[in-house]
Formats: C-alpha cells, structure tokens, sequence
C-alpha cells in the first residue's frame, strides 16, 4: 500500500475504534486512535499472516500488549476480512468473540492481554520459540502502551530478548503521553525509553508515530537488524484526529460523547481491504514431532529414600527423550530443582530464564502457543512473584506445568524466606487449573509425565509440588496416580478417624497411624496426592466411615489441603467433624523435623491430637 492509502487506512481503524466503543458504550477508543497510523503500517506492509490458517508455521505474530486498545485490534482484523462489521459492532456484548481485552476466543490471538506488562514477556517466549525450537523466520511484533513501560516485568523482558539476541522480535511502544488518569512519567520524552533500552542491548528506533512514510522505514529497519532485538518507540497523540478528545486529559476509557460528529471529523466510514501478505511456506525444525521410543520412566524400590525434586528431574529428562514437543524453563535454580537433569539430556531444549520469575512463566505460555508442552521449575515460594501471568495463563487458556520445589517448613533450617506456604491456596484458586503433591518418587514420576497429557486447553495450568529432602519411596514403579484420585494407605473397620495427608505429611501420618496403632486407636490414612481436582469420593467415603476427619499439611491452614477436604461438603450434605493441622506459626532455621514439630503436623504432634479427639470427642 502505497502512503496514501495508509493514511487512509488509519483513518478507518480509529473510525471503526470509534464505531465499536459507540456501539458498546464502553471502551478505549482514543487508546486505539493515538497507535492506528503505526497498525495500519503493520497491518499493510509488515505483517506476515495467513488469517485463513492461524496456525500457519510461517505467520508472523502480533500481540497487543496494550489490551485496552482492542477496538484497534478488532478494526484491523476487519480491514483484513477476519470478521466483518457487524460482528464488529458486537463489540463487549454478550457472546461476543470481540471481548473488552483480546482472548484467544478469537483464533487470531494468541495469549489474552490486559494485564498490562504482559505482552513483551509473552513475546519474548514466542519468539525464543521461533529462534531455538520452530526454527522459522517468522516475526513476533509487540505493541505496547508507555504506560506499561514502568512495569517490572516489561525490564525482565527487555533483558532476556538482548541476551538471547532475539533479533525477530520488535517491540512498537505507543508514546502517547497520556496514561489513565494523567500523565505518564515520561510524558513525550522518547530518548528517556530509547537510553533505557539502548542500554540494555536493543537496537532503538525513535519515531513521529503519525508520519506513515516514516513509520514504514523503521519496521523496514527492525526487520532488517541482526543479532539484537528492536524497539520502535513512536510519539503519538491519544484521541487523534478527533479535537475534542485529542491529547486531553479525562478522556481514558470512555466511548466518546459525539460519535458521530467524530466520525465525520475522521472523513466517515470506510471499508478499505486489505491483503495481507501471506507468509512463504514454511515447516518447522521438527522438533515438536520428534518421538524416540515409548517412554520409559525411572522406578525406584520400595523403601528407598528419594527426594520428589529429584524424580522430577529424571522423569521430566525421561519424558524429553520419550517427545520432542517438551521444553523445560528453569529460574536459576536448575541444580535445586532438578530440571538440571533434563538440561544435560536435552539441551536445544532447556531454557535458562535466570531470577525472573514473571519471564520464566511467560515464556512458558509464549512457547505454548507454538505447540510445545513447557514445564517451567523454581522454588515454590518464588512462584508467587508470578501470580499474575499465572492468571492470565489461565485466561489466555494456556496449557503450561509449573513445578515448584523446596515447598513448605520441611525445607528446614534455611528459613520463611524460602518456604513455599501458600502455593497450594495460590495454584488452587486459578480457573481450570490442576495441583498436584506427590509424596515419593514414583508417584512424582508417573504425575510428572500425566501433566503432558491432553491438549492444550484440557491441559490448563498444572502445579506439581516437590519436596527438598528425601522421603521414602512407599509405592511400586508400576503403581498408577490418575489426576483426581488418592491412595487408601491404612484402613480397617474399626478406624475411629481419617487422616489426610499429602506429600511430606502422609509420611508422617503413616508414623503417626502406628503410634496410635500401638495406643489402641486405629485410624485410616489417606493419600490425597491430587489436591486440585480432589478425590470427592474418597474423602466422602472416609467421612462416612470414620466420622471425623483430620487434613495434615506442610502449608499454611488457609486454602491448602483442608480447604479444599472441607469443600466437598459445601453443598449442603452432612458435614463431619472436622480438625485441620497446618503451619500457623511463623517459622524460623531448624531442621526438617524440628520444622514439623513447631509447626505441630510431625508424627508425634498428629498422634497426640488424635488421642486427645478420641478422648473428648468423637463419640462411637
């Protein structure tokens, strides 16, 4: 398109931004005005995609990180003859694929944006994709908000994209001076983002974001820079093209007032289409396809010690050798976690993510989305860094395994700084997702290599909880742990209670159910590895039975394993008695078992609490 017709076609996305904001009465139209002249160059002379075959290998990628401006999305994907205008014009009603802020509802989007500081980090994990899996030229292009340039997770991004040379990533930053309630902290200061990047190893590129010959030529150069990523910075006016709302404070937001007259000062609708080039063909390095023999995961002997952290490890490095679709992401932390294991087998693909937290989940939903199965590991306690790109995972209803390691005080004498206490409540509380807490070797093993089952979407976000020290291995190699269910351990018809327990504390409920075996109070003992779903029916069961049910758990008592135990009476069945130990103190240095036994879940702690209930309390 020649730059006429891009001015044009500018002037009909911020129309149509206008039209879709109006129809809904709510939105973000001057967002979407201020960055239309920098979409409609994209979309007329840089993009590379075959709207008819989403999936294509070749397509180029387009996130908006600015979510807010979606009517400008929805408006370019009418211009390329995705949608057409009525559904246009369906914009934030119900049933509506043309959400507030983008989904992969539309298959046109990758991952769901809005959260802002999203987008980059999201980018940086396609393109990484591109670059070491897919081995494809394609482009990821990033547009971005100023506002969302003070987000912490945005500089976790820029560096990951400058170490790893990530020169078919660009980053588009819409400098429209105006963020939600004033000013942004940079205002029009372009230099201030060019210096902060230029530092960090981009190549920056600073721009009039209105001047479509000149916008032309910079994607022209960013396309053409090698060996480090690019960053368009653009100077823009929100509202433009409209007086009354055009770099006016107040405005953020809201539908504007006048549609109409808008419309008319913008030159009226138009229904300019565009053909967007198609990638060339393309097939990727074959890796995702890749199956060298039926997998065979370790075993391990009964009575053996072994930490979960490392059947982790070696079931995940199994599970490479077994498809090639699985990557693994790690925080720096890869010896502690164990996901090292899987780097000495798998190296091409192994991604070292650093102390970045917010950056290793992100590549993971990024690499997601090519198709790779991601399994992304750090301390369980670092994880909350990242609660937020966890939520939006599960919105963008992305398919990724977390596993965090060095979970809850049995990590011992290195402290509440280090201790994982409130993952299980943190991964619980996500739509869709899975937790799981294995409590030895074989167990993690056969759960590690369930987490890779299913598609994407049925997939979700998947949690598996390991422990620092070594527990004994209770269960054969051949043993079976569907997700969902649990393991009777004990039970007899004269159980005067259930204990439940998960990971390091069924061990301890097992010493404990001895105890008191000796003591002439028999107990039933469970299993509920599958914390999220949990095994309703076994816990209903054991209710039945027992009568009274006591949750043992290395977390603290808010939304972990008792939350989720009582939750199953929720809808109005009788509910039993019920007795929760949990990690209510504020822990210090100690070792593993003096950690359990402040905490009051070690299996003397257990014990006496049953005594004292089947004293008091429970009436058979």
């Amino acid at each position: 398109m020649d730059s006429e017709q891009l001015i044009q076609l500018g002037q009909q996305l911020r129309v149509d931004a206008v039209r879709a904001a109006d129809a809904a009465q709510s939105g973000h139209p001057t967002s979407s005005m201020s960055a239309a002249d920098l979409a409609a160059v994209l979309l007329g002379g840089h993009l590379r995609y075959d709207f008819g075959r989403p999936d294509h290998p070749g397509n180029d990628r387009l996130i908006l990180s600015k979510g807010h401006a979606s009517p400008l999305l929805y408006a370019m994907y009418r211009a390329a003859g995705a949608i057409d205008d009525e559904e246009l014009l369906t914009y934030r009603r119900r049933g509506s694929r043309l959400e507030g802020h983008p989904t992969p509802r539309l298959p046109w989007v990758d991952v769901a944006t809005g959260s802002l500081g999203q987008g980059l980090p999201v980018g940086v994990g396609v393109a990484l994709a591109g670059k070491r899996l897919d081995r494809v030229p394609y482009r990821v292009w990033v547009l971005s908000g100023d506002s969302e340039m003070a987000e912490g997770s945005v500089w976790e991004a820029v560096e990951h994209a400058a170490h790893e040379h990530l020169d078919n990533l660009t980053l588009v930053i819409d400098v429209n001076r105006l963020g939600q309630r004033g000013p942004t902290r940079h205002e029009w200061d372009l230099g201030a983002y060019s210096r902060r990047l230029h530092a960090f190893g981009w190549h920056t590129i600073e721009v009039d974001g209105h001047d479509v010959e000149a916008i032309n030529t910079a994607f022209n150069e960013a396309r053409s820079t090698t060996g480090r990523p690019t960053a368009v910075i653009a100077r823009t006016r929100k509202g433009r093209g409209v007086a009354a709302v055009e770099d006016k404070e107040g405005m953020h937001g809201k539908p504007l007032k006048d549609a109409g007259s808008a419309i008319e000062e913008l030159g009226g609708p138009r229904f300019v289409h565009v053909e967007v080039e198609k990638p060339a063909a393309a097939r990727s390095s074959g890796l995702r396809a890749a199956r060298n023999g039926k997998l065979k995961l370790p075993g391990y002997e009964k009575g053996d010690e072994v930490a979960t952290r490392n059947a982790y490890g070696e079931a995940l490095a199994a599970l490479g050798s077994a498809r090639g679709d699985i990557v693994a992401l790690d925080g720096e932390v890869s010896d502690s976690t164990r996901s090292q294991f899987f780097a000495k087998e798998h190296p091409d693909r192994f991604f070292e993510c650093y102390i970045a937290e917010q950056q290793l989940v992100a590549a993971a939903v990024g690499m997601q989305t090519r198709g790779y199965v991601p399994y992304a590991s750090t301390f369980a306690a670092f994880l909350t860094r990242a609660h937020d790109f966890v939520r939006m995972a599960a919105v963008s209803r992305a398919g990724i395994n977390l596993a965090g390691s060095h979970a809850g005080v049995a990590i011992g004498e290195d402290g509440p700084s280090q201790m994982g206490l409130e993952d299980l409540a943190l991964f619980r509380a996500v739509h869709g997702s899975t937790v799981l807490y294995p409590c030895d070797a074989n167990q993690t093993a056969k759960l590690v290599a369930a987490m890779a089952e299913g598609d994407a979407q049925s997939r979700g976000v998947r949690y598996l909880r390991t422990s620092r020290g070594a527990t004994p291995v209770i269960y054969g190699p051949d043993e079976e742990f569907p997700v969902g269910g649990s393991k009777l351990l004990r039970a007899s018809d004269d159980d005067q209670l259930t204990l439940l327990a998960a990971g390091v504390t069924v061990h301890e409920a097992l010493r404990a159910a001895d105890l008191l075996a000796q003591g002439g109070v028999p107990v039933r003992v469970v299993d509920l590895y599958s914390v999220k779903p949990v095994d309703e029916r076994a816990v209903q069961e054991a209710a039945e039975r027992t009568g009274c049910l006591v949750t043992v758990e290395d977390h603290h008592p808010q939304g972990g394993l008792g939350d989720a135990v009582a939750e199953v009476f929720s809808d109005g069945r009788p509910v039993p008695r019920l007795v929760r130990l949990a990690v209510g103190n504020m822990p210090g240095s100690a070792t593993e078992q003096e950690q359990l036994s402040a905490s009051g879940i070690d299996a003397d702690s257990i014990a006496a609490a049953v005594k004292l209930l089947a004293e008091k309390v429970i009436v058979r």
